[in-house]
């Protein structure tokens, strides 16, 4: 080991039985702030593999971090129940202008005052250079130099805590970034058997592989227990092959677990999976990984279809109409029939699993990004359209997640960037966004990923909030998260208290939700054209809480009856793209 400053030396390392080296050093004074690089083969000086601070990127030295000098102020914070959690993805490098962790947190209130109840934030291990997704992080304990370290996230995590929002992190468990991984140098991290879209697959089940799940799985613990993170999103575990019997993410969940009862926190575990499989949040005791909740595609695919009518690509497999309540109703659209897009069967039944464990949402990173120009729903769709995406979105009974800037309507893209230094890599890395888009009718030429105007047009317009039509489309997208939260039928995510249903030949999606005393109905025109809709007769008298056509929300004014008393049954007239929501008195 190679330790830096006044007066650097190399002190060896020792060898133990199971692989691992270490030092005691008790002559030299080896506190926070101290950086230090090992020598491999007396050739080649590396950084620590669990480096937790990279202060001069990926290829230099690790410094000394010690997160127990922080001076926590969140003692009595339990977390947020999962079934309450209104999730918001953020990247921290464009959310604002300065592009840090201290950054955001002048934006939390903001947040508060919306309704979102959890910060997300996309992957911030240390990764090269200062533009990036995070998915090419390799330094996996190592929090973003350029954000501004450790320190800081521990501040932003607090500051979250402190007006009672929830702390996620996206982590990356498949794969590791090209340029700066060393890991391999270090031991048997990686494998040849199997393969990633995005890199070498880590060695989860091969020889020596105990000892790479025991580095994830500290991994994990680090970001719950160390920096207070109250969930983690863990990235496309479909690319994690594990063929033991107690795979890696059994393993995890087990530790999160422990962890949970441990400390009392509300600490969840939430994939990303396309594989539309149940086992992923089945219990352990019953052969599943025991995840907490995990993302579901089919429902903004399913709805993205609906409003766009694009039909290309993986959006093939959505162009029945049912194709929408079913998603609401079950959670997947796909389960276990032929998928025309994979060219075959795909998924389990979901019915029967609660709507707290599925994450839903109309845009985030991937279903924007990996467009061809990027463009947010915003510039896809009609204003009006937004509403009624926004509508299902928050009043489905799912864990909803809203992507940084949908709540006003942000018209910046967000595309693919990065800031390599490898020239080679560089250019495959365009060669390879170029061939991602083949399977659909995009026009156009990918933006550069390597071009720092590509990652400037990104950065969010803070100001449009207040601008019109912005501004009344964040009044309406608060309007239904305090509806969200404070009407018993919208509180509980109950599926079993819910159904929708399109009409054969309709474009108006109505939307049950069940109550003793106060039930809810909302209707939805997906449609560009005024549609017809039969109120049922016979069913009680009904309140009108919410008319998308509102001026107030944008609108050319409410069309809607503000009452609508039984048994007569009323038939309403629905403009283009609006919703209604009704209560019953």
């Amino acid at each position: 080991m190679v330790l830096a400053g006044s007066n650097p030396r190399t002190q060896p390392l020792h060898a133990d039985r199971s692989g691992y080296f270490d030092v005691i050093v008790d002559d030299v004074d080896v506190t926070a702030g101290i950086r230090y690089q090992f020598l491999l083969d007396n050739s080649r000086q590396r950084p620590d593999p669990a480096s937790r601070y990279q202060p001069d990127g990926v290829h230099g030295a690790s410094q000394v971090f010690d997160p127990a000098e922080y001076p926590w102020q969140d003692a009595g914070w339990m977390g947020v129940a999962l079934d309450k959690y209104v999730l918001y993805e953020t990247h921290v490098g464009v959310f604002t202008r300065d592009g840090t962790f201290a950054a955001v947190i002048p934006r939390l209130d903001e947040l508060k005052d919306l309704g979102v109840t959890a910060i997300e934030i996309m992957p911030v291990s240390q990764f090269p250079g200062r533009r990036n997704w995070g998915y090419d992080g390799v330094a996996p304990y190592a929090a973003q130099n350029s954000y501004g370290g450790p320190r800081e996230l521990q501040k932003l995590v607090d500051a979250c805590h402190a007006r009672g929002l929830a702390a996620v992190l996206d982590v990356v468990y498949n794969h590791l970034g090209p340029e700066g991984n060393y890991l391999a140098e270090f031991g048997p991290y990686f494998t040849s058997e199997y393969h990633t879209p995005w890199g070498q697959a880590l060695n989860f089940d091969g020889p020596d592989s105990d000892e790479v799940v025991r580095y994830f799985v500290e991994n994990a613990l680090y970001w719950l227990r160390d920096i207070h993170f109250d969930a983690l999103r863990l990235d496309a575990i479909h690319s994690i092959v594990d063929r033991n019997a107690r795979p890696f993410l059994q393993i995890l969940s087990a530790e999160v677990e422990r962890l949970r009862a441990e400390t009392g926190r509300q600490i969840y575990l939430i994939a990303e999976s396309d594989l539309n499989d149940t086992r992923v949040i089945r219990p352990r005791t019953i052969e599943g990984l025991g995840m907490d909740a995990q993302w579901s595609d089919d429902f903004h695919h399913s709805l993205h279809v609906r409003l766009t009518g694009e039909d290309s690509g993986y959006y093939v497999d959505y162009a029945d109409p049912q194709c929408l309540p079913t998603a609401i109703n079950d959670g997947f659209v796909y389960t276990g029939q032929y998928s025309p897009s994979r060219k075959h069967r795909h998924g389990n039944p979901s019915a029967d699993f609660p709507g707290e464990q599925f994450v839903i949402c109309t845009q985030n990173h991937d279903q924007v990004g990996n467009r061809m120009l990027g463009e947010r729903l915003s510039q896809l769709v009609p204003f009006e359209a937004l509403k009624v995406a926004a509508g299902l979105l928050l009043l489905t009974p799912a864990v909803p997640l809203l992507f940084m800037g949908e709540e006003y309507g942000e018209t910046a893209p967000f595309q693919y960037f990065t800031s390599h230094s490898d020239h080679n890599l560089i250019e495959a890395v365009r060669r390879g966004r170029g061939e991602e888009f083949a399977a659909f009718r995009w026009k156009g030429e990918p933006q550069d990923p390597q071009s720092e105007s590509t990652f400037a047009a990104c950065l969010l317009n803070w100001e449009l909030r207040g601008q019109s039509p912005h501004r009344e489309l964040l009044a309406f997208y608060r309007e239904l998260l305090s509806l969200r939260s404070t009407l018993p039928a919208l509180q509980r995510i109950d599926k079993n208290a819910s159904h929708a249903e399109i009409g054969e030949g309709s474009e108006v999606l109505v939307l049950h939700r069940k109550h003793s005393r106060h039930p809810v109905t909302a209707v939805f025109n997906l449609g560009p054209k005024v549609e017809r809709f039969a109120f049922p007769a016979g069913s009680g008298s009904w309140t009108l809480l919410l008319d998308s056509s509102d001026i107030r929300f944008g609108g050319q004014g409410k069309s809607l009856p503000s009452t609508i008393s039984e048994p007569v049954e009323t038939h309403l007239r629905l403009g283009d793209y609006q919703m209604g929501l009704f209560v019953r008195a």
